[in-house]
């Protein structure tokens, strides 16, 4: 545990952080998730809406620097493809 006035406050900061950060983390991944099962049940209404979601949080997600733009890109451009899957 640090003594000094400024490390302890980086680190509760720090720790604040760390748990915003799970809980975007985690909205970003459940909603990918529920894209998935949208499209799993050939839900086209509901896969729309929840690609319009999952890809907003990527956005958000890279954004703040929790995920790298290019990873966000490339898995919506992987939601893309399975919601033009289910579309056809």
């Amino acid at each position: 545990m640090p003594n000094i006035k400024s490390a302890i406050k980086r680190v509760k900061t720090s720790d604040e952080s760390r748990a915003h950060n799970a809980t975007v983390k985690s909205a970003m991944r459940t909603a990918v998730k529920n894209f998935e099962a949208s499209v799993a049940n050939n839900d086209v209404e509901n896969a729309k809406a929840a690609y319009l979601t999952a890809s907003s949080k990527l956005d958000k997600a890279a954004r703040k620097g929790l995920i790298h733009k290019n990873v966000a890109d490339r898995q919506k451009s992987r939601l893309a493809k399975k919601l033009n899957e289910v579309n056809a």
